[in-house]
Order: structure tokens, then sequence, then C-alpha cells
């Protein structure tokens, strides 16, 4: 009687080891298309994130060298507005990244350019490269 009673339950087990895996299997076949809209999803999520990260991040082109900026006396405002405009920020950019008002930037510019002897910001980055108030990176 023992033996079965104990084959019965190890039929019984099986039977039941069976059904659970044809239900995870019918289960799995029911949600296939979740799961890779998921991770479609969750693929398209990482690449939006790095793609936007490449798109807003601006790389630091200069460095500023403030023994020389010393030598034309300029401020070191006006060190961080050349460094922005070597960057390639425009004045409104400028301003709100220094929490300052347009009028300004541009009035810290006017002063750049008397200060370097140049009419555009083209040219005062140029020169401020020229005579090494501003570093290129290497590489």
């Amino acid at each position: 009687m023992k033996r079965s009673y104990l084959l019965y339950g190890v039929v019984a087990g099986v039977l039941l080891v069976v059904l659970q895996a044809v239900q995870y299997k019918t289960m799995i076949r029911d949600m296939r298309l979740e799961l890779y809209a998921g991770v479609i999803a969750i693929l398209f999520m990482i690449i939006g994130v790095v793609v936007g990260l490449q798109f807003v991040k601006r790389k630091s082109t200069n460095a500023v060298d403030s023994t020389k900026a010393n030598q034309l006396n300029l401020s070191e405002r006006e060190l961080e507005v050349l460094h922005l405009l070597a960057d390639g920020y425009s004045n409104q950019e400028i301003a709100d990244k220094l929490f300052v008002s347009l009028n300004t930037i541009k009035t810290h510019i006017s002063k750049l350019y008397q200060k370097l002897n140049v009419s555009r910001r083209t040219q005062a980055v140029q020169k401020a490269r020229d005579l090494a108030i501003l570093i290129p990176p290497k590489g």
C-alpha cells in the first residue's frame, strides 16, 4: 500500500510539473509580443539618451591662460566670455550661462574687442589664440 501511495504521489508530482511547464510555455507564447516591444522600447530609450547627450553636450575647445591675459588687462569675466565665444556660444547663450543680461555680455564683448584691437568675434578668438591666451585642446 505504501508503494501505491508513493507511485501515485510521484505520478501526480510529475503531472503537476508537466502542467506548469505547459502553462509557462503558453504564457511565454502569449506574451512574446509584449516582451519584444519592451526590449525594443528599452533599446530605443538608451539610444535616445546617448544621442541626446551627444547633441546637447558642447565640447570645450579651448583652455584659458590667465597669466597672458593679465598682460592685456582682461578681467576674469572677460576671460569667461572669451572662452565661451571660442566655444561658439551666441551672446544670449553666454548671458544665460553666466546669469547676466544680454547688454552686460555685449559690453564685455565690446571691451574685449577694444583690448584685442579687433572688430569681430572670429578675429577676437583668432587673436587670443595667436597671443596664446586661448590654448587649443591637444589631439
